[in-house]
């Protein structure tokens, strides 16, 4: 008989699901959306944790999260970036400011989500506006937001005004590449010590006519 060989088992992949709410192409959002990806996959890969990323663009989906709002349907795009948020391991969300608050869209994309889809899930929170005054959208609104869906935001937000692109900051803000690696750490804790979400197939959870039937 051959010998047995030890084999470990293989290491569960965690899922980073990215919401940009950018409005525009291209988009600084979107921009700030990827560094923080990027950065924590860095993260997750320095302490041994492959990932897989999904972005969801709310741009292209916003006459989807219309329709759900009027009809209570989600279209198949939609439905599909529903399901990834609530099978993720990690979220990072990131909305353009607008009148001191996230964006419309972001918020209708909230809106139209199960009240249960990001619970106990760790979050990171971004945010892009103008100048750094609007950077207080991520205390005021956003983490309440997010607090409010029982989601698990982490300590560290980050916020990018349209200066911090060319300079590495003002002296009362630290420098944007300094505040992406330390929020992306702390998502990576988060994310590193949770179980890894069970993936199924799309119809494990429908039961078989034998159960439907009771055995009859």
């Amino acid at each position: 008989m051959p010998a047995d060989v030890d084999q470990e088992d293989p290491v569960p992949s965690r899922s980073i699901v990215v919401v940009s709410g950018g409005l525009s192409q291209p988009s600084s959002t979107r921009m700030l959306a990827d560094r923080l990806a990027e950065a924590t996959v860095a993260e997750l890969t320095a302490r041994g944790v492959d990932t897989v990323v999904e972005v969801i663009d709310l741009r292209g989906l916003a006459h989807d999260v219309v329709d759900m709002t009027l009809t209570g349907y989600a279209r198949p795009d939609l439905a599909a970036a529903q399901s990834a948020l609530a099978e993720a391991d990690g979220v990072i969300a990131v909305s353009p400011v607008y009148a001191a608050s996230y964006a419309g869209l972001f918020k209708s994309f909230i809106d139209v989500l199960e009240p249960d889809t990001l619970s106990g899930t760790p979050v990171l929170l971004g945010a892009t506006g103008g100048t750094s005054r609007h950077s207080l959208a991520l205390d005021h609104a956003l983490r309440p937001l997010f607090a409010y869906l029982h989601a698990d935001a982490v300590p560290t937000s980050v916020f990018a005004a349209t200066d911090d692109w060319a300079e590495a900051g003002s002296d009362q803000v630290k420098p944007l590449p300094e505040r992406i690696r330390r929020a992306a750490g702390e998502l990576a804790v988060r994310v590193a010590a949770r179980e890894p979400h069970a993936r199924g197939g799309l119809y494990d959870a429908v039961p078989s006519f034998e159960d439907l039937l009771g055995g009859a």
